[in-house]
């Protein structure tokens, strides 16, 4: 009963955006209780959680770029530095939570664990984007090691059309666009993602067909983008190389 209270209060605290309180209530349920349900609503609190003050700090991160005032320019990173401290704070939250109460237990299945490797790879990638540079690297790297793990594991145990091995996939090369900046690395991995998935589509049962498909076409964009990213750059080069 009581863990049936926590997670409607969760959906009544979702439908009211009061993702904060929903946190807090999945925080306690998943202690208990770790099926997919329950693992899906604690990712969607966190995720608007420190989603909301991404989108913030890219705001102020944009206002602080086209200011010419230095008074306003100071104000602005102040303002920075305080979210950039506040998405730290919530995502080692989350980290840590994933570590010592998530990821210890024995009854984990295989989709669980990606799921969880995955998300700690998600959130230090967030604090890597908020970071300075001399901070931003450690963070990269644990991102890059939770990631990695978690690849290595589903590439071994999970069709590569499962909606779960897609989404990595997607933010692994996501990672290596924005934080790595390599171009080529992410292009590939999405690549690869895409092709494997595409070989097995036909056997997705129909509750994940959609999901699936979806994530598919957001790998497909991102290819195209990075795509012609790449042929600029080669442009750019050869130019360059006329000019020299």
């Amino acid at each position: 009963p009581e863990k049936a209270r926590l997670v409607e209060s969760a959906r009544l605290a979702e439908q009211a955006e009061r993702y904060d309180d929903m946190v807090e209530n999945m925080k306690k349920v998943i202690e208990v209780e770790n099926g997919n349900d329950e693992r899906n609503l604690l990712s969607v609190a966190f995720k608007n959680v420190v989603g909301a003050r991404r989108s913030s700090w890219r705001v102020i991160s944009s206002i602080k770029q086209k200011e010419e005032e230095e008074k306003k320019v100071k104000l602005s990173e102040a303002y920075l530095t305080r979210i950039a401290n506040e998405i730290e704070e919530i995502c080692i939250d989350v980290v840590n939570l994933i570590d010592t109460s998530l990821l210890c237990r024995d009854d984990l299945d295989v989709e669980s664990k990606t799921f969880y490797m995955k998300m700690k790879g998600d959130y230090y990638r967030y604090v890597a984007e908020v970071s300075p540079q001399d901070s931003k690297s450690g963070f990269a790297d644990k991102a890059n090691k939770a990631y990695d793990e978690a690849y290595t594991l589903c590439k071994a145990e999970m069709p590569a059309s499962h909606p779960i091995r897609l989404g990595l996939a997607l933010n692994y090369s996501v990672f290596y666009y924005e934080i790595l900046a390599e171009c080529s690395a992410a292009r590939t991995i999405a690549q690869k993602a895409f092709d494997d998935a595409i070989q097995s589509i036909d056997e997705l049962p129909p509750n994940t067909y959609k999901d699936s498909t979806l994530i598919m076409q957001l790998l497909r964009d991102n290819i195209t983008l990075w795509s012609s990213d790449m042929e600029d750059d080669d442009d750019d080069s050869a130019q360059q190389q006329k000019a020299d």
